[in-house]
């Protein structure tokens, strides 16, 4: 089958590798659509954190945001799930440590990630192996588009639902990306007053033509009260911003990495007795997330910019716009072409 493989730093190739088989317990997928995330473009810079602490090395098959429709069953995997379109899982957790008797699987020491961590393949190809322990069913109404949302979905409805507001509390989302964007719409269907600030013109103006009218570059951010700020953005300098932002006895939300350490000043969170909390997975959001995709809760489908190929995925991770791509921060690849 075809797959998209990183080989090193800035080198990738469309290659033929052998079709997965399903072990027990495992399914084997068709991949109806992937996305790219900033994991990924890290990967192919040569930049991602995993490739110097070992949990990853080249080469490497990417892709953790995906769907698409199972088509074999290993040993002991339910016969419903033949034929049934899904999502699934990053986080592929032991299954016998504590985290994971605990529902913490995403943090499993020895957990394998879905294209990302200790060598599992990803999505970026005609198939994919997957635990039927990390599959979630797709109901018709969420299409492959939004099924291959879940997955950063899911990482934004916790980071919300981390933040602890109430509905007509105001927000302050900083970058105005992917995982920015979703957070504003699950806090805006949530009845939240929401603000958001980042970098460039082009993301602010996007961010406004979704209805987020409160979008402003952060030396023109408004004196307000934000009872919650999540920080979605890579920036190292925002984890202090938002510590200085949000009003005292509330919450700020870390889900945006940054490539260089972010330094806070703790006497900040001591003295405005403020509640941090990181975010790493959407491992306990999925079911969640694909409920509120179902119910039209949300849309994020704008944010996807455009759809390509596998032998596109190399352009996109090098910063090349697709050609017809429009204004949203996501690109996603169809495996089938």
């Amino acid at each position: 089958m075809r797959a998209f493989v990183i080989t090193g730093a800035g080198q990738c190739a469309v290659q033929e590798v052998e079709p997965p088989t399903a072990g027990p317990g495992q399914v084997i997928v068709d991949v109806a659509r992937a996305g790219v995330c900033g994991t990924d473009a890290e990967f192919f810079s040569g930049d991602m954190s995993y490739l110097h602490s070992g949990q990853a090395s080249y080469p490497v098959r990417i892709g953790h945001e995906w769907c698409g429709t199972v088509v074999a069953l290993g040993a002991g995997a339910d016969p419903g799930w033949l034929g049934r379109r899904v999502t699934g899982d990053t986080m592929l957790g032991c299954g016998q440590c504590a985290r994971c008797r605990g529902g913490r699987q995403h943090v499993c020491a020895d957990r394998f990630e879905i294209g990302v961590r200790r060598g599992w393949p990803g999505a970026l190809a005609e198939q994919l192996p997957v635990p039927v322990t990390a599959l979630h069913p797709l109901p018709d109404s969420v299409d492959d588009t939004l099924g291959a949302l879940v997955e950063p979905g899911g990482n934004a409805l916790r980071s919300v639902q981390a933040a602890g507001l109430a509905p007509g509390e105001r927000l302050l989302v900083l970058g105005p990306g992917t995982i920015g964007l979703l957070a504003a719409q699950f806090a805006r269907a949530a009845g939240c007053d929401v603000h958001l600030v980042g970098r460039s013109a082009e993301s602010l103006s996007f961010a406004r033509g979704l209805g987020f009218t409160s979008a402003w570059p952060a030396d023109d951010l408004p004196p307000l009260d934000f009872d919650a700020v999540i920080d979605a953005s890579p920036a190292p300098g925002m984890p202090a911003f938002a510590v200085e932002a949000v009003q005292p006895g509330r919450r700020v939300v870390f889900i945006g990495i940054a490539g260089a350490p972010s330094m806070i000043d703790t006497r900040a969170l001591v003295l405005k007795d403020v509640t941090a909390v990181g975010i790493l997975s959407a491992s306990p959001g999925m079911a969640q997330t694909i409920e509120r995709y179902a119910a039209r809760a949300v849309d994020p489908r704008p944010l996807v910019a455009a759809t390509v190929g596998l032998g596109e995925v190399g352009g996109v991770l090098a910063g090349a716009s697709p050609a017809g791509a429009h204004a949203g921060p996501k690109i996603h690849v169809d495996p089938q072409r």
